[in-house]
């Protein structure tokens, strides 16, 4: 290296861009939906923490050489597409259908992304500027003397296309239901004291579940808008003091069976019967869930992934390269992705193997 060329500015940046991503997180991961059986072939989209929503092709990933998950220095993959999608941290993403990607954030907005646009791009795009088809904003409420409250936050979302409805779990400790065609407030589900992390849509019954700040899951009707069942789950266990919070909840394809994370225990509710059929404690915080069949898949404050049953038995743990994960996804092909702290996305076979390993690109 050639002393006479060294320019101490850029070194200072370089250091703070490669910080900066060492410290981004991912928040959620979601495939890309695709009928082609090869999970290889399929694209996963991430929403994280610099507020940039951007797609990754697994091939693509594998050909880099980002196979390997035993080694540390975990190479950056570069994005299909990239976009700065929201003022503030990327919290959740989703597809409303097959025309429309959904994703929430820090900023109180809902952007729907024509998917049309974003698939057509050909070359590799990052930071392209896109205007989404959709954009909705959290409302304001009115204090003494009518100052406005700040913008909510959006910690998640669920989508009914059937009804044409986005719902939304917001940092007011509302859960709101948004008309899609129209853009406006259709219904606001109150009832939590303090803010609401997650959201699950039952469509077969027009039904909402939501998990609070508050230690409760609720269960709403789409309908009226009340709340027709308050679950507490764990209120006896003594972790409950530190870990109050339900931060994640997630339904079977059947919509009979109801899985809650609260701090350290996952307990299993039967809808129908209204009662919990079990619960366990982990060694740390469950941050968030999903089915798989019968099993129920979950990840947290560790790097694990964590595969039981209905009972709670742990049938398997896989070690996973995010030492602090956030997301859990599921391809129908039953390859698994985790993504978490560092930027970091794992991907998962079905037979437990680690197909690549990855940190994703900032702006």
């Amino acid at each position: 290296m050639d002393c006479r060329d060294w320019d101490e500015e850029q070194y200072r940046e370089s250091i703070l861009r490669e910080r900066e991503a060492l410290s981004c997180t991912v928040f959620r991961t979601t495939f890309v939906r695709n009928p082609n059986p090869n999970p290889n072939c399929d694209s996963i989209i991430v929403a994280s923490s610099d507020g940039c929503i951007a797609s990754y092709s697994i091939t693509s990933c594998l050909k880099m050489g980002c196979g390997n998950s035993r080694r540390r220095d975990w190479l950056v993959a570069e994005p299909q597409f990239l976009i700065q999608g929201h003022d503030g941290p990327a919290y959740d993403v989703k597809f409303y259908d097959d025309s429309l990607l959904l994703s929430c954030g820090d900023d109180g907005r809902i952007k729907g992304w024509n998917w049309k646009d974003i698939s057509g791009i050909e070359e590799p795009s990052n930071g392209i500027e896109l205007k989404p088809a959709l954009d909705l904003l959290n409302p304001q409420h009115k204090g003494p003397w009518g100052a406005l409250s700040p913008i909510p936050e959006n910690n998640g979302i669920a989508a009914d296309p059937q009804n044409g409805s986005i719902y939304s779990a917001t940092g007011d400790s509302n859960a709101y239901c948004w008309d899609v065609e129209k853009s406006v407030i259709k219904m606001v589900f109150k009832g939590h004291s303090n803010y609401v992390h997650c959201i699950v849509s039952c469509n077969l019954s027009s039904q909402i579940v939501t998990g609070s700040e508050d230690g409760t899951a609720r269960i709403w009707d789409c309908k009226s808008g009340k709340c027709i069942q308050m679950i507490v789950p764990d209120k006896d266990m003594k972790s409950n003091l530190y870990f109050p919070r339900v931060s994640c909840v997630a339904l079977d394809s059947s919509e009979n069976w109801l899985v809650c994370g609260k701090g350290q225990s996952l307990s299993l509710w039967n809808l129908h019967a209204r009662e919990c059929l079990s619960s366990v404690k982990r060694n740390s915080p469950i941050q968030d869930v999903m089915f798989d069949g019968n099993q129920i898949l979950s990840v947290g404050a560790e790097p694990l992934l964590t595969r039981s049953n209905i009972n709670g038995d742990i049938l398997s743990q896989i070690r996973c390269a995010p030492q602090t994960a956030f997301s859990v996804s599921l391809h129908p092909s039953g390859v698994t992705a985790v993504g978490g702290y560092g930027a970091m996305v794992d991907i998962i076979s079905q037979f437990g193997s680690h197909l690549c390993t990855f940190r994703c690109r900032g702006l």
